[in-house]
């Protein structure tokens, strides 16, 4: 029997936090370890419990989600983390991307479509919704990317685009995890992105995924 996925809730309305944790616990891979209303708990209750899945609301008072994103990354947290917003505004996207957002999803979605999307980022897939991705492209538009990486620093983007975190990739590869994090820097000045969900969409373009 396979390990719950451990999902950690970050959101300070109270109404829409008890939702996603309804939906989400309609499926019963994930256990919902924490529901909290800021982001300094957020942080708290990750550093404690460990997520496997964050999922996180953009617009909170004290904390934004912004920063809350930043803080938890800046602590190691390797857990994947979804926006759950309202906002679909240019700066919001680009900002929580480059953060280091494993996906962004809207609050207007459809339930069902929405625990699928939750499922789907929780296995290691990059959901945007194709306008998201689009403007990704485009403000990295750039001719034939990947050509300047070298072998090794493919074979880690291969990794990261399936969803490994580093010490997956570190184990798969057989290199160790601080080898992976300066191969991950360096494909990631080479091809002007400034997180890994960037450096995927790039990579799965390419490749007419």
């Amino acid at each position: 029997m396979t390990d719950k996925t451990k999902v950690l809730l970050i959101d300070d309305h109270p109404l829409m936090r008890r939702g996603i944790k309804q939906l989400v616990e309609l499926d019963e891979n994930f256990e919902v370890i924490g529901d909290v209303g800021n982001g300094n708990d957020g942080i708290a209750i990750a550093l404690e419990k460990e997520p496997d899945l964050i999922v996180l609301d953009l617009n909170m008072k004290g904390l934004s989600g912004l920063d809350t994103l930043k803080a938890l990354r800046t602590e190691g947290v390797d857990a994947r983390i979804v926006i759950l917003t309202v906002s679909d505004a240019k700066n919001d996207i680009f900002s929580l991307i480059d953060a280091g957002a494993d996906g962004y999803l809207l609050k207007d979605t459809e339930p069902d479509t929405l625990l699928n999307q939750i499922k789907q980022i929780a296995h290691g897939e990059v959901i945007l919704s194709d306008s998201i991705k689009n403007l990704l492209i485009e403000r990295h538009s750039i001719q034939g990317p990947l050509d300047s990486l070298t072998e090794r620093e493919m074979d880690v983007l291969q990794q990261i685009a399936t969803g490994l975190s580093n010490k997956q990739i570190a184990a798969k590869l057989f290199i160790s995890e601080e080898t992976v994090k300066v191969h991950i820097r360096n494909l990631l000045r080479k091809l002007n992105v400034h997180s890994r969900v960037a450096a995927t969409v790039l990579y799965l373009e390419q490749k007419g995924t």
